[in-house]
C-alpha cells in the first residue's frame, strides 16, 4: 500500500491536472483558441464588408482595350484575377479579368492586337486569389463557429470547471486523501453506535487486511446505509473518510445520470478505473436510489440511461474482476425501491440501519453539537433529550443552533435553559406568531379546545401527561399542548391507542360542550384520528371483527406514485367491515372524551379561563387547577 501511495501520479489523472492558465494547461483553457477565432472573424469581416478598390477607379475590360489601342497606358500589373492599370497621366485604374483566362486573350476579344500588347510594359505578379480566399473563409467560418459552440456546450454540460472539452464521460467523484480528507472522525458521531461499529470494521479491514486474511475472511464489497433523512448517514461516510488511511472517492447517484445515453455508464467505468489504480480505497455514493431503482419499471420500459448506468454498477461491483480491494459505501432513505440485484451478497454485503436515536443517543448528539458553546450551569442536556423524542441528528443540530441564535438575539453571552426550551418549541411547531391577533371569540374557542386536550390527556391512564399548554400561535397552530416527556417507547398496546384517540378528540368535544357546535380548529386532530384508527384495524390487528390480519394495500409501483400504484388486496365486503370498525373505534373514543369532560367540566372552564388570562400554563400551574380544591368544589356544585 505504501508503494502505491509513493508512486508518481499520472499526468493525465483527472484529480491532478494543472490549473487553468498554468504551463501544463492546454491551449484551449489558456484562451488561444478564442484569440485565433477572433482574428479569423476580423479577417472575414474585412473581406465581407470592404470592396476590393475604389469604385470611382473601376473600369471595364472594353474601356481598358480602348486605353491600350490609344497608347494611353503606361504599365499593367496582374495579380491573380485583378488587373492594376496606370495611365500616362498618372491616374490608376483597376479592373478584373476572368479566372483562368490570360489578359492577352481577353484584350484580343476587344480588338487589341498582339503587337500592341507586346509593346506594353506588362508585369504579372504571383499574388493570392482574393476571391478564392474570400470563398474559403466564408466556408470555413461557419464550421469554426459550430465547432466552438459545440465545445462550449460540452464544457458547460461537463461542469465542475473541466479544462478539457471531452470530459463528458469522466467521473465527477471527488478524490479525498491527505490534506483533502474530511476532518470528521468517529468521535464526532453519536447516537448510532451499531452503525459506527460496522463502519469501523470496514476501515480496520482496509488498514489491516492481513489480520482478516489470516482467518480466511474476505473484505466486504459494499455497505448500504439505510435510514430516515437526517439520521447521519452522510456524516458517517465523512467519518469513514476521516478515519481511513486510504483514498476516498465521494460521489452522488444523480451525478451519473445525464440526458445523453451512455454517459452514466462511462462515468461509472471511469470511477472504478480510478479506484482500481488507487486501491485499496473507498467509494461513497450518496442517494444511490437516484440510479439504483428497480429495473424494468415505468412506462418507458427498461432500456434507458438510468438502467444502463445501474447495469454498469452491477458489473463493476461483482464482475469478472473481483480481486480489487475496493469498498463501496452507499446511502439511501428508500431501500424499498432499490433493484434486488444491487442488494444481494457479493455486491452490498452489509446493510447498516442508521435509526432514529433513543434518549441516550439524543443526549450524546446534543453533547457533540454543544461542544465549544458557552452554556449556563442550569442547562441539563438530559432533560432536553427527554423532551425531543423522535428527533434525528439534523433536528438536534438545528435545535442547538436555534438556541444559540436566540441567546445572541437577547444579547446574552451564554446559552441558557430557557433558550433551549424555546428552541424545542420553534423546531416542533415553528416560531411564535404573537403578531397574529385573534378576536375575543376565537381566543375563547382556542382556549377551551386546548384545555379539553389537556384535561383528557391528564385524566386517562395510558396517555402522556401535560407538560405545557399555550394559546400563543406557532406556525400553523393557533395553540397546542406539549406532552410530558417520557421514556422512548417501541411498542404500543390497544389501550394506549384508544386513550390517544380520546385525547385527540377532546378538543372538538370541549367546543361542543361549551359552544354547542364545533369549529374548524379540529381539522388536524380529525386527520390524525382517522389515520390512527384505520392503522389499528388494517395494520396492527386491533379489531375483534377483522381479527389478527394485516390488510394494507397490496404491492404498489413506486414509479407511479404512492397512491396511483396501490392495488387493494381485499374485497369490497372486507372494505365495508374496515369502514365500520374504524367508525366504531372513533365513536367509542369520542364518547370516552365526552364522559371525562362532562365529569371535569369545572376544571375545563378554569383551565380555559387561566389560559385566556396568562396565554401559557406550565405543568405546575395546570396541576394546581386540575387537582385544586376550587376546581373540586366547583365541580361538586
Amino acid at each position: 500500500m505504501s508503494d502505491k501511495k509513493n508512486a508518481p501520479k499520472r499526468p493525465n489523472d483527472a484529480n491532478h491536472r494543472p490549473p487553468a492558465g498554468a504551463n501544463g494547461g492546454n491551449w484551449f483553457s489558456r484562451g488561444w483558441f478564442w484569440i485565433v477565432l477572433a482574428i479569423l472573424l476580423v479577417i472575414g469581416s474585412r473581406f465581407l464588408f470592404t470592396t476590393s478598390g475604389d469604385a470611382s477607379n473601376l473600369v471595364g475590360l472594353n474601356q481598358l482595350a480602348n486605353y491600350v489601342n490609344s497608347g494611353d497606358v503606361r504599365s499593367i500589373t496582374v495579380q491573380g484575377d485583378t488587373v492594376y492599370v496606370q495611365l500616362n497621366t498618372g491616374e490608376k485604374l483597376q479592373t478584373r479579368k476572368e479566372n483562368d483566362v490570360s489578359l492577352l486573350e481577353t484584350l484580343r476579344s476587344f480588338g487589341v492586337s498582339q503587337e500592341t500588347f507586346d509593346a506594353l510594359p506588362f508585369e504579372a505578379e504571383s499574388a493570392p486569389n482574393s476571391s478564392a480566399i474570400f470563398s474559403w473563409l466564408m466556408m470555413l467560418l461557419p464550421m469554426l463557429l459550430v465547432f466552438a459552440f459545440f465545445i462550449f456546450i460540452m464544457r458547460q454540460a461537463g461542469g465542475g470547471g473541466q479544462n478539457r472539452a471531452m470530459q463528458f464521460g469522466r467521473s465527477r467523484a471527488r478524490k479525498m486523501e491527505g490534506a483533502d480528507r474530511p476532518t470528521v472522525t468517529f468521535a464526532d458521531v453519536a447516537g448510532s453506535d451499531e452503525a459506527k461499529q460496522e463502519l469501523q470494521e470496514v476501515v480496520e479491514f482496509l488498514k489491516e487486511p492481513q489480520k482478516f486474511a489470516a482467518l480466511g475472511a474476505r473484505i466486504p464489497k459494499g455497505v448500504l446505509m439505510v435510514g430516515s433523512p437526517g439520521t447521519g448517514k452522510t456524516l458517517l461516510a465523512k467519518a469513514v473518510a476521516g478515519e481511513a488511511g486510504v483514498p476516498f472517492f465521494a460521489s452522488s447517484g444523480s451525478e451519473f445520470v445525464e440526458m445523453f445515453v451512455g454517459v452514466g455508464a462511462s462515468r461509472v467505468r471511469d470511477l472504478f478505473e480510478q479506484a482500481k489504480k488507487n486501491s485499496p480505497c473507498i467509494i461513497f455514493v450518496d442517494e444511490i436510489d437516484a440510479v439504483g431503482r428497480h429495473r424494468g419499471a415505468g412506462i418507458g420500459g427498461g432500456n434507458d440511461e438510468r438502467e444502463q448506468t445501474l447495469n454498469q454498477i452491477l458489473v463493476e461491483m461483482d464482475g469478472f474482476d473481483t480481486d480489487t480491494n475496493i469498498v463501496i459505501i452507499a446511502a439511501t432513505n428508500r431501500p424499498d425501491i432499490l433493484d434486488p440485484a444491487l442488494m444481494r451478497p457479493g455486491r452490498f454485503d452489509r446493510k447498516v440501519v442508521v435509526d432514529r436515536p433513543d434518549r441516550r443517543g439524543r443526549e450524546a448528539i446534543l453533547k457533540v453539537h454543544a461542544r465549544g458553546k458557552p452554556l449556563t450551569p442550569d442547562v441539563d442536556l438530559g432533560i432536553i433529550a427527554a423532551q425531543t423524542a423522535g428527533m434525528v441528528g439534523a433536528d438536534l443540530e438545528n435545535l442547538v443552533n436555534e438556541a444559540a441564535i436566540l441567546a445572541a438575539r437577547r444579547n446574552k453571552r451564554t446559552i441558557g435553559m430557557s433558550e433551549f426550551i424555546e428552541s424545542i418549541e420553534r423546531v416542533m411547531a415553528g416560531p411564535a406568531r404573537r403578531s397574529r391577533v385573534l378576536d375575543a371569540e376565537d381566543r375563547r374557542v382556542v382556549a377551551y379546545h386546548e384545555a379539553g386536550h389537556a384535561i383528557v390527556m391528564e385524566e386517562l391512564e395510558h396517555t402522556e401527561g401535560v407538560g405545557k399548554i399555550t394559546i400563543v400561535s406557532r406556525g400553523q397552530a393557533l395553540g397546542y399542548v406539549m406532552p410530558l416527556p417520557e421514556e422512548d417507547r417501541n411498542l404500543r398496546s390497544r389501550a394506549e391507542y384508544e386513550d390517544t384517540l380520546a385525547g385527540l378528540l377532546a378538543g372538538r368535544v370541549a367546543e361542543e360542550l361549551i359552544f354547542d357546535e364545533p369549529s374548524t380548529s379540529a381539522a388536524n386532530d380529525l386527520e390524525r384520528v382517522t389515520r390512527l384508527a384505520k392503522a389499528m384495524v388494517t395494520r396492527f390487528g386491533m379489531s375483534d371483527v377483522i381479527g389478527p390480519m394485516q390488510l394494507n394495500p397490496g404491492e404498489s409501483n413506486p414509479f407511479m406514485g404512492m397512491e396511483i400504484g396501490e392495488q387493494r388486496s381485499y374485497s369490497e365486503d372486507v372494505a365495508r367491515k374496515i369502514d365500520r370498525e374504524v367508525r366504531r373505534i372513533v365513536d367509542r373514543a369520542y364518547k370516552r372524551a365526552r364522559e371525562v369532560l362532562q365529569r371535569r367540566r369545572a376544571h375545563l372552564v378554569q383551565v380555559a379561563e387561566a389560559l385566556l388570562e396568562k396565554e401559557v400554563l406550565d405543568r405546575k400551574e395546570f396541576l394546581h387547577i386540575f387537582e385544586g380544591e376550587n376546581a373540586v368544589a366547583s365541580n361538586a356544585s
